[in-house]
């Protein structure tokens, strides 16, 4: 079977509490569960003022 790497930019509107890393790994989880991704991470994440 191939495999091939897929790389995303995704952009989120959130609340000042919540972390973007929480919801990077919210992400990462439901990739996993609804796609069968054999691994995904979060490797970093930017913030702009808005």
């Amino acid at each position: 079977m191939k495999r091939t790497n897929l790389f995303f930019k995704v952009e989120i509107e959130h609340d000042t509490e919540e972390r973007p890393e929480r919801l990077g790994e919210e992400i990462r989880r439901q990739l996993m569960k609804f796609y069968g991704v054999r691994e995904a991470e979060l490797t970093s994440y930017t913030q702009t003022d808005n």
